[in-house]
C-alpha cells in the first residue's frame, strides 16, 4: 500500500511538472521575435561576461559582443535541447505505471514530444518576426528521446542500488 502511494505521488507530481513545463514553453512561443531574441542576447551576453570574469578578465568589450554575439545561436539550440529533455523525462515518469513496457513507454515518450515540438513550431508560425523550423522540431525530439533515455537509466541506477 505505502508503495503504490508513492507511485501515485511522483505520478502527479510528474504531470503537475509537465504541466507547468507546457505553460512555460507556450509562453516562450508566444514571445514575438524581437523579443525572444533580445532575450537571447541578453543570456549570451551574461555568459560570456562571467565567462570573461572567471577566466581573469583578459576580454575587451568588442569581444565580449562578438563573443555574445556568435554563442547566442549553440545557446538557444541548447535551451531547446535541455527543455524537451526534461519533457522527456517528465513524460516517461508520467507514463511509468500507465505503460509498463519499457520500449513502449519509450517510443510512445518519443511520439508525445515529437507531437509536443512539432505543435510548439506550428504555434510560433503564427507568431511576428518568428518562424517553424523542422531542425528544431527534430532538435527537440533528440533531447526528449535523451531526457526519457536518462530516465530509464536512473530507475535502473535506483534498482540496482536498492
Amino acid at each position: 500500500m505505502k508503495r503504490n502511494k508513492k507511485r501515485i505521488c511522483i505520478t502527479l507530481t510528474a504531470g503537475i511538472l509537465l504541466a507547468l513545463l507546457y505553460c512555460v514553453r507556450f509562453d516562450f512561443s508566444g514571445q514575438d521575435g524581437e523579443t525572444s531574441g533580445s532575450l537571447s542576447r541578453e543570456i549570451s551576453g551574461f555568459c560570456v561576461e562571467l565567462w570573461n570574469k572567471i577566466s581573469g578578465g583578459r576580454m575587451a568589450p568588442e569581444m565580449i559582443e562578438d563573443a555574445a554575439a556568435s554563442f547566442e545561436y549553440p545557446l538557444r539550440k541548447a535551451a531547446h535541447f535541455c527543455e524537451y529533455a526534461l519533457m522527456g523525462f517528465l513524460v516517461s515518469t508520467f507514463l511509468c505505471d500507465m505503460v509498463q513496457k519499457k520500449g513502449k513507454r519509450y517510443a510512445l515518450t518519443v511520439l508525445w514530444v515529437f507531437v509536443s515540438a512539432a505543435l510548439d513550431e506550428f504555434h510560433q508560425y503564427f507568431i511576428p518576426g518568428r518562424c517553424a523550423s523542422m531542425a528544431d522540431v527534430l532538435l527537440d525530439t533528440c533531447g526528449g528521446a535523451f531526457g526519457a533515455l536518462l530516465w530509464m537509466g536512473i530507475v535502473r541506477l535506483i534498482a540496482f542500488f536498492f
